[in-house]
């Protein structure tokens, strides 16, 4: 399986999703011209490694900003995880954010109301407990 990555810019994320380490990355601010676009090839991954592997997938959060169509883009992603945690695979979810940016910790929030599976909020920069 290979790596996929994409640099960020004004608008979208930097991602990086590493086949070897089971982690996909996200960081920056998304809202893009075309979502789908822009997610549809880490949707594909995503799916792909959980098809593939049987190691556990890590999504990782640094994530500023999202517009109504990313949003709908990592509801999609998480019903993708959702799916494959109700077949017995290892997901799980950290979203980090900036302590000033409680708009992003409350989404962050909402999202994980809706998962069974291991959903993490921290604030960026904070140890681990």
């Amino acid at each position: 399986m290979n790596d996929l990555s994409f640099p960020g810019t004004s608008s979208s994320p930097a991602i990086t999703c590493s086949a070897a380490d089971g982690i996909v990355t996200m960081r920056g601010d998304s809202y893009p011209e075309n979502s789908f676009e822009m997610f549809n090839p880490v949707m594909t991954w995503i799916a792909q490694f959980l098809g593939s592997e049987t190691r556990p997938l890590r999504l990782e959060l640094h994530l500023l900003y999202l517009n109504t169509s990313s949003v709908k883009a990592m509801m999609d992603i998480f019903d993708e995880l959702e799916s494959a945690h109700a077949r017995g695979r290892a997901v799980q979810v950290t979203w980090y954010y900036d302590r000033r940016n409680e708009r992003v910790a409350e989404l962050a929030d909402e999202f994980r109301e809706d998962c069974t599976f291991p959903f993490d909020i921290r604030i960026e920069g904070a140890q681990a407990s």
